[in-house]
C-alpha cells in the first residue's frame, strides 16, 4: 500500500474535510457525515480508504482531546470500513443506493453498541452495567440511524467524485 506525495495530500485532506463535516454539523446530535464518508471513501480506495478514515480520528483526538471517549474510534470506523469492503464491488446504482444507505443506518443503530464494550473495560463496568448502558443510549441510537439513513444518499454522487478523478 505505497503512497504516493499526490495520495498523501489528498487523503489528509479527505481526513481533515470529514472532521470539518462533524464539526459543522454539530448543532445536530448524532446526524453527521462521517459514516457517508468512511463508506464512499472505502468504495472507490479501498484498502487506502484507512489513510484519511484514521486521519479522522487523529484529528478528532487531537482537536477534541485524546480522551476515554476517543479510545472505541480506534476500532468504530474500521468496522463500518470492514462492513464496506464485504459488499460487492460496482454494484448497480439502483441497488447501491439503498445498500449503502442500510449500511449506513446499521452503523448508526449499532453505534452504542459498538461502543459499550470499551467503555465497560474503560470504567469497569459489569456486564449488567454495559446492558443498561446501551438500553440507555437507545433513543440516541435510533437518531443516529435515522440521521445515517438519510444522509446514506450521498455516497453514490461522492462516489462518482471521487471516481471521477477530480478528487484523485
Amino acid at each position: 500500500m505505497r503512497l504516493t506525495t499526490k495520495e498523501i495530500t489528498v487523503f489528509g485532506m479527505l481526513g481533515a474535510v470529514m472532521y470539518a463535516s462533524k464539526i459543522l454539523m454539530e448543532a445536530f446530535p448524532n446526524i453527521h457525515l462521517l459514516g457517508v464518508f468512511t463508506i464512499a471513501l472505502t468504495v472507490v480506495y479501498r484498502k487506502k480508504a484507512l489513510y484519511p478514515i484514521y486521519t479522522y480520528v487523529l484529528i478528532n483526538g487531537l482537536f477534541a482531546g485524546f480522551a476515554l471517549w476517543w479510545v472505541p474510534y480506534l476500532y468504530l470506523w474500521t468496522i463500518l470500513w470492514g462492513v464496506t469492503m464485504l459488499l460487492p464491488q460496482n454494484m448497480p446504482e439502483k441497488i447501491a443506493y439503498p445498500v449503502y444507505m442500510i449500511v449506513c443506518g446499521l452503523h448508526g443503530i449499532f453505534f452504542g453498541t459498538l461502543y459499550a464494550p470499551m467503555q465497560a473495560i474503560l470504567f469497569g463496568l459489569s456486564f449488567k452495567e454495559m446492558i443498561a448502558w446501551i438500553i440507555a443510549g437507545i433513543p440516541w441510537d435510533i437518531v443516529h440511524c435515522i440521521g445515517n439513513v438519510c444522509s446514506g444518499v450521498l455516497v453514490v454522487p461522492l462516489v462518482k467524485l471521487f471516481k471521477s478523478k477530480i478528487v484523485l
